[in-house]
């Protein structure tokens, strides 16, 4: 990957609003099959440095909502497609659903939207019958505490429900779901939800036989003479996702339903395939992203509906090494599960977002939930043989607090890291250790992502106090002895000068 041009690092910004009372917005999914999933606590660190304010899960983990209470950000939760059949099948299933589920964590979590299922019509087909009463069971429980005008409650459906989707005007849906999408649209227009949809324009590109331009497939500029026109409108495509909106939009008022907005709840790109997925690549991935994240932020709608953007969840935050499927399906994150990313988006002509290129500026800190004495041993380690200058760790010093050995391996696992030049294998420590984007500086602990970790703000050194009930180890004394020969050194160079 070319690393000399102007990228800009992930920043996701809402901006002004359109449909109803939402922002539009981009927002991420978390998927969870990985072999090293991140504690929910660093999959929110990280998603507060990238600034993302929306994320869809596909569960209603209680670990990550409670890592994600008070931070502001928008959670979507899922009722999973293995609980979709209790759910629709029992008020009362789906009433304790809730319970447990949403309202023991709101408001403090910002639950904005419950996802019942993911693709139930066609991952699914027999809950297909009670899908729509999983949906209205969901609301009731909603309405009963008052929480319905806050919470949104929708199910995501797979793109190829749509027929005959270009051109876009003669869309329709498969006749086959039909009994199942006309309750669930009239659903969704009485309580003002969204018609979730999950667009995936790389595997109509792959699909396509050379039919579909991959430029056209990845937002890139055409020439007038290579746009796609729908010869019953003449409206002009420049993109497939823009198309597949639209077939939705149209599919929809083929059954006479009009006023029902579309929300993506899936799109995004491979960075990695097979022999046989030549396209799967970094770049691409890249592209695609980019493009889309500043097609929907600035407001381009659709030709169908220009000006109304559709907000969009990307798939993915981070790779899934251990999904099942070809190597494209392991590869759609945006980050790798140490929180490194997998390619630095381009969003130089985004403005509403920030700008800030961090792709350099990665952290070596202490795992969560670690063993402490082998916090304690690669600290030692560190402040010892790894030659790290622990003193900014004694009592007085700017990383003395946090006084607990996670804090402190932090600051020297992070120490050891910059001063081996960030080489592989620098930041395990048996394993305790990992890497991230996410500065762990606080208070006066200052990390530095050259390495020059625990300045001292005031530029005195710390006060050495004999009597504290700390127990110090090994580093300590060694600092220590260094720190009184210097003094020394210096008492007897000034009685020289006498």
């Amino acid at each position: 990957m070319e690393t000399n041009k102007p990228f800009l690092f992930l920043l996701f910004l809402a901006v002004s609003a359109v449909l109803a009372d939402e922002d539009v917005f981009i927002g991420v999914n978390i998927g969870t099959e990985l072999s090293d999933m991140p504690h929910p606590t660093q999959v929110v660190a990280l998603l507060k440095a990238q600034q993302i304010r929306h994320v869809r899960l596909f569960n209603a983990d209680r670990g990550m909502l409670l890592a994600l209470a008070n931070t502001g950000i928008k959670v979507a939760v899922s009722v999973p497609n293995e609980q979709i059949l209790g759910v629709g099948q029992s008020n009362t299933t789906a009433a304790n659903w809730v319970t447990q589920n949403v309202i023991s964590h709101y408001p403090a979590t910002n639950i904005t939207t419950i996802c019942v299922g993911s693709e139930v019509l066609s991952a699914l087909p027999n809950a297909a019958p009670i899908l729509v009463n999983a949906l209205k069971f969901i609301h009731s429980a909603l309405l009963a505490s008052n929480l319905d005008r806050q919470i949104k409650v929708s199910t995501p459906l797979a793109s190829t429900i749509i027929l005959d989707s270009f051109p876009p005007s003669q869309a329709f849906f498969n006749h086959t779901v039909k009994p199942v999408l006309i309750p669930l649209l009239k659903f969704l227009q009485s309580t003002n939800s969204y018609f979730m949809l999950n667009v995936y324009p790389y595997y109509d590109y792959m699909q396509s036989n050379g039919v579909i331009p991959l430029d056209y497939a990845l937002f890139k500029p055409l020439a007038a003479n290579k746009e796609a026109v729908d010869s019953n409108t003449l409206l002009h495509y420049t993109n497939v996702f823009d198309a597949m909106i639209d077939a939705a939009y149209f599919a929809m008022l083929d059954v006479n339903f009009t006023n029902i907005p579309v929300m993506v709840t899936e799109s995004g790109w491979p960075s990695m395939g097979e022999s046989n997925e030549p396209d799967a690549t970094v770049d691409n991935a890249n592209t695609y992203n980019s493009n889309l994240i500043k097609h929907v932020l600035n407001k381009t709608g659709t030709p169908k509906h220009p000006g109304i953007a559709v907000s969009t969840y990307i798939y993915e935050l981070y790779n899934e090494d251990v999904k099942a499927g070809p190597l494209s399906e392991k590869n759609w994150g945006l980050f790798s599960n140490n929180g490194t990313p997998v390619y630095i988006l381009r969003l130089t002509e985004s403005g509403s977002l920030f700008a800030n290129n961090t792709s350099n500026q990665t952290y070596c800190v202490a795992k969560e939930g670690a063993d402490t004495k082998m916090l304690q041993a690669g600290l030692d380690w560190a402040c010892g043989t790894g030659k790290v200058n622990c003193a900014p760790l004694m009592q007085g010093g700017p990383c003395y607090d946090p006084d607990n050995v996670a804090a402190h391996a932090t600051y020297a696992f992070d120490a050891y890291y910059h001063m081996m030049g960030k080489a592989p294998g620098t930041c395990d420590f048996t394993g305790v250790a990992t890497i991230t984007t996410t500065n762990p500086s606080h208070g006066t602990c200052l990390f530095s992502s050259t390495g020059k970790n625990g300045t001292f703000l005031n530029g005195t050194a710390p006060a050495m106090d004999s009597t504290s009930s700390s127990a110090y180890p090994v580093w300590y004394y060694n600092v220590f002895s260094t720190t009184l020969m210097m003094i020394l050194g210096t008492l007897g160079l000034s009685l020289v000068l006498l």
